[in-house]
């Protein structure tokens, strides 16, 4: 039997966070879904978590314009933390910067993708999303 996946959504924009949510739901894959509104939740998520009792997420799916901490300075966050630096981290952003792409593979994120702007375009993209990074993928073993 296999264990439900978690999956770290870091979104501020509550209109953003509910169409990933909706289109999550579509893709018919079970995970438990854990929400940080901001960088600094993520960060307050991941300091909270009791190393034994319960696992780190198994995605983390990251805005990059966020307040407080937005996402490239959580990635740096994540990547600099021994127990969270190989967690796959995909941006989920409406950024067309050449260099917010640039800097987020930098730090090491895994993925960036551009939120498409329909909603059948953006279902498709979560369904694939889902499949590769919970199904397909075979991520690192983490280290506790």
């Amino acid at each position: 039997m296999t264990q439900t996946q978690t999956i770290l959504i870091v979104e501020d924009n509550p209109d953003d966070l509910e169409l990933t949510l909706l289109a999550f739901e579509q893709t018919e894959l079970e995970a438990n879904i854990i929400i940080a509104r901001d960088g600094v939740e993520a960060i307050n998520y991941f300091l909270s978590q009791n190393q034994i009792s319960t696992p780190l997420p198994d995605l983390i799916l990251l805005d990059l314009q966020m307040p407080r901490l937005n996402g490239l300075d959580l990635i740096r966050e994540i990547r600099a933390n021994p127990r969270t630096k190989l967690l796959p981290i995909v941006i989920l952003t409406t950024s067309y910067e050449e260099s917010d792409r640039l800097q987020g593979y930098s730090l090491g994120c895994n993925s960036y993708i551009r939120k498409p702007v329909n909603y059948s375009e953006f279902v498709n993209v979560m369904k694939q999303l889902a499949m590769y990074w919970l199904v397909l993928n075979n991520p690192p073993p983490l280290t506790s």
